[in-house]
């Protein structure tokens, strides 16, 4: 008996929300946009870099000379009900050469809007730049 209830329980439970794992909004990275990018110039010293952009995401372990930017969301319980889905940014190649900026790569295919200003109930882990 009690093993047609606890049955029927379960096969109740399994058509509603009740038993769907909450997943958070998992941010990593660097939300870089074309404006953002347009402030670097060509022969600026690493830290003026890491000042207008923050820290690279990839630094490379065999080439110190080039910084990767790259941002990724993983849309969680409350971003995708919001129909906001997983976002893969392009990334920002830049290379260094004699301890100054020497190329820059991938400026064109950033976004134009900041990818990182998404509308979702986990509003905690946007929090403002120090």
């Amino acid at each position: 008996m009690w093993s047609k209830l606890c049955l029927i329980t379960l096969l109740s439970l399994s058509g509603c929300d009740a038993l769907k794992v909450y997943t958070i909004d998992l941010p990593q990275g660097n939300p870089i946009t074309q404006a953002d990018a347009n402030k670097l110039k060509l022969g600026m010293s690493p830290a003026q870099v890491r000042y207008i952009l923050g820290s690279p995401m990839v630094t490379d372990t065999f080439n110190a000379n080039r910084w990767d930017y790259v941002y990724r969301l993983r849309a969680g319980t409350y971003a995708k009900a919001a129909n906001i889905n997983d976002i893969n940014t392009p990334h920002l190649k830049l290379l260094f050469k004699e301890g100054k900026l020497s190329e820059i790569t991938g400026i064109d295919t950033l976004p134009t809007q900041n990818p990182a200003t998404i509308l979702s109930k986990d509003t905690g882990l946007r929090a403002e730049p120090l």
